[in-house]
């Protein structure tokens, strides 16, 4: 993430910076063949050694080089295999949803993990930290299913929605988009238009 300051009103925008393709279409999903419709794009181009012989042989369908990451975005499209996308597809102001793998923090208590409250800090209190109840006693003699207690916290895929595009780069295939995406630094995300 970073910020831009406007030159006329001094105005900062808090924008994160994403280099987005040079992304060539793999394979066009249709719903006759496939059973729905779809696009699969390639993303990061790399030596052919990295990949198995069936990846490279998936690519070589659509005439495309070894790259690392494959991804499907489902709905209808004009794009053919061989194409190409780039960040001219989006404009300043339009609106998009990046999803992404949040970043993984680990083993966490109910306090970070549920935002759960904290017990009496003071009068020899030893429930400072703790859950509470996580059930009753005779019946139903055991804890349901679902409850929420301390566990592994994030590393999972997270959508975040309603974020603006700010501005794009095409020289350098980089587009800013206003506020904070999920997932950590480096970390490969999509960037879909959201539905109107």
């Amino acid at each position: 993430m970073t910020q831009l300051f406007d030159p006329e009103s001094g105005v900062v925008t808090p924008v994160t910076v994403i280099e987005a393709g040079p992304c060539p279409v793999v394979q066009v999903r249709k719903p006759e063949i496939d059973g729905y419709e779809a696009i699969q794009l390639a993303f990061e181009p790399v030596a052919e050694r990295k990949l198995t012989k069936g990846e490279l042989g998936h690519l070589s369908k659509s005439a495309t080089s070894a790259h690392r990451h494959l991804v499907e975005f489902r709905g209808p499209s004009e794009l053919a295999s061989g194409d190409t996308v780039t960040v001219e597809i989006f404009q300043a102001g339009d609106k998009v949803k990046v999803a992404g793998i949040g970043i993984g923090k680990g083993f966490q208590g109910t306090i970070k993990r549920h935002n759960f409250k904290s017990g009496p800090k003071s009068h020899g209190s030893h429930n400072v930290r703790k859950p509470g109840s996580i059930g009753a006693s005779a019946w139903p003699s055991r804890v349901f299913k679902g409850m929420r207690m301390a566990g592994r916290m994030g590393g999972k895929r997270v959508t975040q929605v309603g974020l603006t595009v700010h501005d794009i780069d095409a020289e350098q295939n980089v587009i800013m988009i206003k506020g904070a995406v999920p997932g950590p630094k480096n970390g490969i995300v999509e960037i879909r238009e959201e539905a109107r």
